[in-house]
C-alpha cells in the first residue's frame, strides 16, 4: 500500500519549546519510530512536514544580518526543507529502516493571482507579545494576527496547484525509497506561460500540499499526524470524544480551527472526495495503528453501512 504519511508541525517543535536542534532532534526521533513501523509493515512510505517555527527562525536569523537584503520565503523553506529532511533521514535510519530514505527539495506551483495573497493567513515564526510583534510589523511590515496570549507573523497562503518534481518522487518510491518531500507544504513558485520558474513569497498549507500529493501518487491513504488522537467533537465540554469515522459532508460541517485542526480536516476530506480512498487522523506516536484503521479519525467521502 502507498501511503502518504503527513507530520504535523509539532512533529519538531511543540508549543512552548525553544526552537534549537536539540528540541527538534528528541521530538523528531518520536516521528521516526512511527514511521520506521509503517516502513516495517511493507508499505510504501512518503513523508511530508511542516516548517512554521523553523522558517519563522531562519527568517529571524537573516533579517538579523544587515549587510545582507533578508531571503525571500521560498528560499528560507528550501534551507528548513534540507534541514529536517536530514534529521528524518538520520532518526529513521537510527531507527534501523531498511529502505533507503531520501529526501528531496520539492517545488509548489501557485497562481500569483490567487486572492490569499489580498488577505494573509499562514501562520509562520515564534508568538510575540503585542508590543513585540508591533514593533516587528512596524520595521519588517509584517501582517500580525492574534494566536494565544500573543500574535504571530501570517503570510499569504495560496492553493497548491501542482508538484514540480512529482515524476521524480514516483520513481524514488517505485525504487523502494522513504521518500521526504513537500516540507512546509513545498517550496512555493510561479510557472509563466513560457514555462519560466520563479519564487513566490508566500507559505502553502502543509496538509492541503500534501492532500495533492496523495491524490497525484495515486496513493492508497493519507495519514495526517498531529498531537491530539482523532478529530474531537464537542471539544472543552464533559461530552468530548473522538469521532472514530467521518463522511466528508459531515467533516466539513464541524466548526474546527483554521489554524489546527481545520486544514487536516479539509485535506482529509479532499482526499477521500477525489480518490474514494479513507484518510486517518490521528497522533504522532499511532501511525501504525492509523494505517490499520483501529486509532484515530478515519474521513471518507460517504461511510459504509455498519462503521460507527
Amino acid at each position: 500500500m502507498r501511503v502518504v504519511l503527513a507530520l504535523g508541525g509539532n512533529a519538531l517543535i511543540r508549543r512552548g519549546q525553544p526552537a534549537d536542534a536539540e528540541a527538534q532532534r528528541r521530538n523528531v526521533a518520536v516521528a521516526a519510530r512511527s514511521i520506521a513501523e509503517v516502513v516495517r509493515a511493507g508499505h510504501e512510505v512518503v513523508v511530508t512536514h511542516g516548517n512554521g517555527p523553523q522558517v519563522g527562525l531562519l527568517a529571524l536569523q537573516s533579517a538579523a544580518y544587515p549587510d545582507v537584503r533578508p531571503y525571500p520565503l521560498d528560499v528560507l523553506g528550501a534551507e528548513s526543507e534540507g534541514m529536517i529532511g536530514y534529521l528524518l533521514e538520520q532518526a529513521l535510519r537510527n531507527e534501523r529502516v531498511a529502505a533507503p530514505v531520501a529526501t528531496l527539495l520539492t517545488q509548489v506551483v501557485v497562481d500569483p493571482a490567487d486572492p490569499a495573497f489580498a488577505a494573509p493567513t499562514k501562520p509562520i515564526g515564534p508568538v510575540y507579545d503585542a508590543a513585540h510583534g508591533a514593533a516587528l510589523a512596524r520595521d519588517r511590515g509584517w501582517t500580525l494576527a492574534p494566536d494565544g496570549d500573543g500574535v504571530r507573523r501570517v503570510v499569504a497562503s495560496p492553493e497548491p496547484q501542482e508538484i514540480l518534481e512529482l515524476e521524480t518522487i514516483r520513481l524514488l518510491t517505485g525504487a523502494g525509497v522513504v521518500v521526504v518531500c513537500a516540507g512546509g507544504g513545498g517550496i512555493p513558485v510561479a510557472v509563466s506561460p513560457d514555462g519560466l520558474v520563479t519564487g513566490v513569497e508566500a507559505v502553502v498549507d502543509k496538509d492541503l500540499a500534501a492532500a495533492l500529493l496523495a491524490r497525484r501518487l495515486d496513493a492508497d491513504l493519507l495519514v495526517l499526524l498531529t498531537d491530539v488522537p482523532g478529530v474531537v467533537l464537542d471539544w472543552g465540554t464533559e461530552a468530548a470524544r473522538v469521532a472514530p469515522s467521518l463522511d466528508v459532508a459531515v467533516a466539513r460541517s464541524l466548526q474546527l480551527a483554521a489554524g489546527s485542526m481545520g486544514p487536516k480536516v479539509e485535506a482529509a476530506c479532499r482526499f477521500a472526495d477525489a480518490t474514494g480512498r479513507r484518510a486517518a487522523i490521528g497522533a504522532m506516536e499511532s501511525a501504525g495503528e492509523l494505517v490499520a484503521g483501529s486509532a484515530g479519525t478515519m474521513v471518507r467521502a460517504r461511510i459504509p453501512a455498519g462503521v460507527a
